[in-house]
């Protein structure tokens, strides 16, 4: 992991950022340095994730559905979140505000983390196992792996059926989250996170979900002629909305 920290007045949040890459390659720049250099400049600590691929989650191999029998990718965000919270005032930064963001596979994970934090996926190691790896919010962005019918066929598949995969299961436990996707997004479609979204307020967790007509995939904050390119504002506000930032 890499610390990033913010510049201009500290407000004492944090921010682990999970980039996408479909659990095979990380989009280190456009979903990772590049949302850290957002973050900082609202002042916020930005911790960027490097976490195990390929195959660390479900993903594509020799053209079908890949599960790996040990969830690798979820092993890495358990433990760094508990080693942010542990050293926390080390970084300046509150124990109590330490989120979650992550884009597409990244998405997933971070998702993942939102709904897997009662028991960690792995053997603990230190302290900083003991301490909780439960996110204070999350912000999720075109996230994919989350939809259960996503690998059925188009043609058959019901798109109204908002179903999770079972390794996503939200409880009331589930922290806080702001949720960004187009719909003409043709990598992950806008149903995973419609199925995010309705379980979140099924569980009564409260949720923002912003849902654009363009943007495609992996828009990241890079400049767009789209409205779609105005998210970051909205996220900054949902932030302020929680008390997260002032």
């Amino acid at each position: 992991m890499t610390i990033y920290a913010p510049t201009g007045a500290n407000t004492g949040a944090a921010v682990m950022v999970l980039p996408g890459g479909g659990y095979q390659f990380l989009a280190m720049d456009l979903e990772g340095t590049e949302i850290c250099d957002w973050l900082t400049s609202r002042g916020i600590t930005c911790v960027l994730l490097k976490y195990r691929v390929p195959e660390s989650g479900p993903t594509y191999r020799d053209g079908k559905r890949y599960y790996p029998p040990v969830p690798t990718a979820l092993q890495d965000a358990q433990r760094t979140l508990g080693l942010i919270r542990k050293s926390a005032k080390e970084h300046g930064i509150d124990p109590n505000k330490i989120g979650v963001m992550g884009f597409s596979a990244g998405g997933h994970l971070a998702a993942a983390l939102s709904t897997n934090f009662a028991k960690r996926a792995y053997r603990s190691i230190d302290a900083a196992d003991v301490v909780s790896c439960r996110p204070d919010f999350a912000m999720i962005a075109y996230p994919g792996h989350i939809w259960a019918h996503e690998d059925e066929e188009a043609k058959s598949r019901d798109p109204s059926d908002l179903k999770l995969r079972g390794d996503i299961i939200v409880s009331l436990e589930t922290p806080p989250t702001f949720i960004i996707h187009a719909e003409n997004d043709d990598t992950d479609s806008v149903q995973q996170s419609l199925a995010y979204y309705i379980a979140l307020k099924e569980a009564d967790v409260p949720a923002e979900m912003h849902i654009y007509a363009e943007g495609g995939h992996a828009f990241g904050v890079r400049p767009t002629k789209s409205s779609i390119g105005n998210w970051p504002k909205l996220a900054e506000q949902w932030l302020r909305s929680i008390n997260v930032i002032q």
